[in-house]
């Protein structure tokens, strides 16, 4: 069989090492560092749940998700003697809720499977050789421990590059792969951070800070209305949580160009009618209650007095002296609170990478590079993410199991 190097030890790597091991090769990992998290390692949602999770290029992805599915990767982990649960949104966790365990399964199987884990190496460059009819073909990596500044060359038949993408520097994920595939003459489309917390204009919102709002929607107001329901998180920045996160990957790039409107609503369940009977019935038992004593039932401490200034009406004006007017401004402030996005924030915070290689020049069914013959791509070193839930590391598994599925 074949000899193959992989580059890269985060998820799409670690996969790709085990199924090209299983399937007779012999495998190289190469890896600086890695680790984080709780580790949602999938979803455990149907196959509409998974391509619509995918934000850019989703058609890209579909040959993967069928070879290898969210099922798949729950039996394969379940195979590895992973215990797992899954929570709220189907995402699905290990039971300890440490992502070493899922990266211990994972080492496990390659130690068994012989894979030589070569850890604290710098892959420096992706060799190509020139073959008949100005063909290009993989030739080997040249590369060099951390500790060591000696280059050393490792020659191979394949190359699988799993180097994830710009997020997270701290696990190792500095944007080689990037480099790597220019090098080839790929085309690397704009990279910014996704799955990122948002900066927000307004003052008030830092006053906040450290307030959690449950069961809350979301709408990012541009040429069309997205709506997220979920919880989202106050920072000393803007806001963060999970409908933040997964309403950013639809805006990063928006954000780039101009400011958009982001929209709270604080009373999801409740129609304006209803919140206003509910707001008309608290009012009603103590009818000489000052306002910015008043909202106790219905909103968070924290909160209460940045939505009485933002309603203009008057903080120690009793509750039965409220107009209907006023009252009715009141409903519509707690189902449309307004804010200005003016960004996100930096690589470090983002989950992931937005931007990557032109998956145009990768075969979809196969993830080989379609300039240089026998080198693969896989994970988040493409142009492919998903919104939060476990579907990025889904991208990582299928197209990983693709890669390494088809060496010869």
């Amino acid at each position: 069989m074949s000899s193959v190097i992989i580059i890269g030890g985060g998820a799409a790597g670690m996969m790709a090492a085990i199924i090209a091991a299983r399937n007779g090769h012999t495998v190289t990992l190469m890896e600086k560092i890695t680790g984080k998290g709780r580790c949602n390692f999938t979803n455990a949602g149907d196959e509409e749940d998974i391509r619509q999770s995918v934000v850019t290029n989703p058609k890209f992805m579909y040959s993967a998700f069928k070879g290898f599915s969210n099922y798949d990767v729950m039996g394969f982990f379940d195979e590895l003697g992973l215990k797992f649960k899954i929570e709220r949104g189907n995402r699905c966790f290990p039971e300890s809720d440490h992502s070493s365990d899922v990266i211990s399964a994972l080492v496990r199987e390659m130690r068994k499977l012989k894979v030589n884990i070569m850890l604290n190496t710098e892959v420096l460059d992706v060799l190509i050789e020139d073959i008949e009819d100005g063909t290009k073909r993989f030739g080997g990596v040249e590369y060099k421990e951390t500790t060591s500044d000696k280059k050393q060359l490792l020659k191979a038949d394949y190359c699988i590059i799993a180097t994830g993408g710009n997020s997270y520097s701290s696990t190792g994920s500095t944007g080689d792969g990037y480099r790597f595939a220019r090098n080839m003459s790929h085309t690397v489309t704009p990279v910014i951070p996704a799955l990122v917390p948002l900066t927000i204009r307004e003052e008030w919102a830092s006053e906040l800070m450290g307030l959690s709002l449950r069961n809350i929607s979301i709408s990012i107001l541009d040429n069309k209305k997205e709506v997220y329901f979920g919880e989202m998180l106050f920072t000393h920045f803007g806001v963060s949580g999970p409908v933040i996160l997964s309403a950013s990957s639809y805006t990063t790039a928006i954000l780039r160009k101009r400011p958009l409107k982001l929209i709270v609503d604080l009373k999801p369940a409740l129609s304006e009618e209803q919140l206003d009977e509910r707001i008309l019935r608290d009012f009603s038992e103590e009818k000489n209650k000052a306002y910015k004593n008043s909202l106790d039932k219905l909103l968070p401490k924290k909160l209460i007095p940045v939505i009485v200034r933002l309603s203009d009406i008057n903080k120690d004006k009793k509750v039965n002296e409220i107009t209907k007017q006023e009252r009715l401004g009141l409903v519509h402030l707690i189902k449309n609170l307004e804010m200005t996005v003016t960004g996100t924030r930096g690589f470090n915070e983002a989950i992931i990478t937005q931007g990557g290689v032109n998956v145009k020049e990768i075969n979809p069914s196969t993830m080989e590079s379609k300039l240089v013959q026998n080198v693969y791509f896989a994970g988040e070193v493409l142009d492919v993410d998903a919104v939060t839930g476990g579907f990025n590391l889904q991208v990582a598994w299928s197209s990983a199991y693709a890669a390494a599925s088809h060496l010869e």
